[in-house]
């Protein structure tokens, strides 16, 4: 059975440069192993970037270690949904595709809250 995004249809590629996801096959999958429920595919913003760095998770700084480039602003990468909506209760979110959003976000977010971040997504 094919992954569902947020709007009920089948799960897009979030990202493929850098390689995104959990399991790090560019979509926003999910499953028991994932404990931080990464599955909100977001186009990262400075503003979010310097956020997550705050909070203790920078993701700008490579880990060649685990293959991790460090992102830069504009880079699409599945994000936990709770790191997500605490930037979004901080005004730092970034924007996300709906489509490539894995329904297990809404168990943390509200569709409402993705659509009001969402972008109109060119798959």
């Amino acid at each position: 059975m094919k992954a569902r995004n947020v709007l009920g249809t089948e799960l897009a590629v979030c990202g493929r440069d850098p390689e995104t996801g959990f399991y790090r096959d560019g979509c926003c999958n999910t499953g028991p192993e994932d404990r931080g429920n990464h599955t909100v595919c977001a186009i990262v913003t400075a503003e979010f970037l310097a956020f997550s760095k705050s909070k203790g998770n920078d993701l700008t700084s490579a880990v060649p270690a685990f293959g991790f480039p460090g992102l830069k602003p504009g880079d699409r990468w599945c994000l936990c949904a709770g790191r997500w909506e605490e930037a979004r209760l901080a005004d730092a979110a970034p924007t996300v595709d709906l489509e490539a959003t894995h329904e297990g976000a809404l168990s943390v977010t509200s569709l409402e809250a993705l659509k009001d971040h969402g972008l109109q997504s060119t798959h």
